[in-house]
């Protein structure tokens, strides 16, 4: 069924547990997100990152996410991850997402507060939630440097600066920065759990959101909920996870014999979702 982001957020709260939100730039990963979800019985959020119009247009993937998410028999919320301008938004709430985010981190802090502002008061018109990023998680979806070198695009959040960011624009989610990276580690990541503890008390219990999850330990994930983490993206290491099931596939192939496209993708299909099962478990704290 759809949902909106505070939906899964209270049921999330209620728990004390974090939902998935999964990237879905094709059907393998959709339905690998969905039918994971289903058949866990847990609730989940499918996403449509703005950076990722190359790899599918938000007007073919956004009708087929809300499709299967109106089917589905656990509370589905289809959100828009990384929105960049205010007209991205307003196409897919036109679309019917229930849930965008806003991501102004990149810009200065009073261009992001007022542009945030902007993209509440736009979603309050659709019934729809709005997250919003302070400070920043540096290096985006696939990763980049060497080993050893420190990220110098990270800009840890402030949980006074996250008080007043989260009053004035009334936001339903912040996305916080506390050590972790978008893409592929190449260290392992040193998490400040108090910076999610502090933005909580500082909020009044405002549902914090871990971008740049993969990778991480189940330990710091379980760390990262217990101090208040409510929503956790996750995508880089289940596209690479289809990837090596890809790359196995077609490894597999007799020499001369043909190699089915179809093929490729249902051995994409059948790892993503495995990996996928293995996160929602950990996401809702089941050992």
């Amino acid at each position: 069924m759809l949902v909106t982001l505070n939906d899964v957020m209270m049921i999330a709260e209620q728990q004390g547990i974090a939902i998935g939100a999964f990237n879905t730039p094709n059907l393998e990963s959709l339905r690998a997100a969905i039918e994971s979800a289903e058949e866990l019985e847990r609730p989940v959020i499918v996403q449509h990152c703005q950076m990722h119009e190359e790899l599918i247009p938000l007007d073919i993937i956004g009708p087929i996410m809300l499709d299967h998410a109106a089917r589905a028999s656990v509370p589905v919320c289809v959100h828009l991850d990384h929105g960049e301008d205010l007209d991205y938004l307003k196409r897919a709430l036109d679309m019917g997402f229930t849930s965008v985010m806003y991501d102004g981190s990149v810009h200065p802090y009073e261009e992001n507060l007022a542009t945030t502002k902007k993209a509440v008061e736009l979603a309050e018109k659709y019934g729809a939630n709005v997250e919003a990023e302070l400070g920043s998680m540096g290096k985006r979806e696939f990763g980049s440097g060497k080993p050893g070198e420190e990220d110098d695009q990270k800009i840890y959040t402030d949980p006074d600066m996250a008080k007043e960011f989260v009053e004035q624009t009334g936001i339903d989610a912040l996305a916080c920065s506390f050590g972790t990276t978008h893409g592929i580690y190449l260290t392992e990541p040193k998490l400040n759990f108090d910076i999610v503890s502090g933005v909580r008390e500082k909020t009044e219990g405002v549902p914090v959101v871990m971008h740049g999850g993969s990778g991480v330990s189940k330990e710091d994930f379980h760390k990262a909920i217990k101090a208040g983490v409510r929503k956790i993206n996750y995508f880089t290491y289940m596209d690479k996870t289809g990837g090596t099931a890809t790359e196995e596939y077609v490894e597999s192939v007799e020499k001369g014999k043909p190699v089915f496209y179809s093929s490729a993708r249902a051995a994409a299909f059948a790892a993503m979702k495995e990996n996928v099962k293995e996160a929602i478990k950990t996401f809702s704290m089941i050992d």
